[in-house]
């Protein structure tokens, strides 16, 4: 089991959005495909933003969300075609 929980992910991403705003997130394929090119990022190289020398990729690119570490960005081209 995924912990935090998607539900727990996607409150803390869309905190960062500004009232009356669209949420960052929508959906669970939303936050998949975000800590996955993120964890992609470490495998490359970057370092990560939170400990855990011990923990997967995705388990630290998960971490990082969750801490607010890392941002998801909305991709204006979707928020338009809404």
């Amino acid at each position: 089991m995924l912990h935090p929980s998607y539900t727990d992910l996607m409150q803390v991403v869309n905190e960062q959005a500004d009232e009356g705003e669209h949420p960052v997130i929508q959906s669970r394929y939303s936050i998949v495909m975000a800590t996955s090119k993120r964890a992609r990022q470490i495998i490359a190289g970057e370092k990560p933003l939170v400990d855990g020398n011990e923990k997967k990729y995705l388990s630290l690119a998960i971490d990082e969300l969750y801490n607010k570490k890392i941002h998801i960005i909305a991709d204006e081209d979707s928020q338009e075609n809404n």
